[in-house]
C-alpha cells in the first residue's frame, strides 16, 4: 500500500468530486478539472473527505495509488486556491510587460518575443522585471512558467535571463588573463 495514498483529501466547502467511467471531474468555486484514472485505482467520497482506493495488490496498481492520490490533492488545491509561479526577469535593460492575454518581454534580441497564455493561464506584471503565471491547474502553470524560462535561461557567467524567483544560478569564473603563464 502506498502512504500517500491512503491518505485521505479535505474536501473544502463548495467542492465536488464526481468519478464515472474512469474520470475524476473536480468542481470548484475556480473552475473544474478532469483528469482520466487508468488503472486499478477507485475513488470515494465520505462526507467531506475524498479516499483514493487501490483495488488490488499489484505494484503497477500501488505506483499509480499515489500517484492519483497526489493529482486529485493538487486537483481539489487548483479549483479552491489556484496556483502561481513567479519568474525574475534579469539582464540590462530587460523587461516585461502583459497586453491583454499576451506576455511580451524585451530580453535582449532584436525584437520583443510575444507569449500568447493559453486558456486557463493568466499572466501579471508587478514589476517591470516580475512574471506571475496563474491558472487552476497545476500542471498547466508549471509548464507554462518552464516554457517562458525556456525563452532565455538564465547564463552561469553573468546571471542574465529567466529564472524562477529564488532559483539560484551557479555563477562561473570568467576568464583570466595569460599573466603569469610560462
Amino acid at each position: 500500500m502506498s502512504r500517500i495514498g491512503k491518505m485521505p483529501i479535505a474536501l473544502p466547502a463548495g467542492v465536488t468530486v464526481e468519478f464515472k467511467n474512469g474520470v475524476a471531474t473536480v468542481k470548484g468555486p475556480k473552475g473544474t478539472l478532469t483528469r482520466e484514472v487508468v488503472g486499478n485505482i477507485g475513488i470515494e467520497t465520505e462526507g467531506a473527505t475524498l479516499l483514493v482506493k487501490a483495488l488490488d495488490d499489484a505494484a503497477d496498481t500501488n505506483a499509480k495509488h499515489g500517484l492519483y492520490r497526489a493529482l486529485l490533492n493538487g486537483m481539489v488545491t487548483g479549483v479552491t486556491e489556484g496556483f502561481v509561479r513567479t519568474l525574475e526577469v534579469k539582464g540590462v535593460g530587460w523587461k516585461a510587460a502583459v497586453q491583454g492575454n499576451k506576455l511580451v518581454l524585451n530580453v535582449g534580441f532584436s525584437h520583443p518575443v510575444e507569449f500568447v497564455a493559453p486558456e486557463g493561464i493568466k499572466f501579471e506584471c508587478p514589476t517591470l522585471t516580475e512574471v506571475n503565471v496563474s491558472g487552476i491547474s497545476k500542471e498547466l502553470v508549471g509548464q507554462v512558467a518552464a516554457n517562458i524560462r525556456a525563452i532565455r535561461v538564465p547564463e552561469p557567467y553573468h546571471g542574465y535571463g529567466i529564472r524562477y524567483k529564488g532559483e539560484h544560478v551557479e555563477h562561473k569564473e570568467g576568464k583570466t588573463s595569460g599573466k603569469g603563464k610560462k
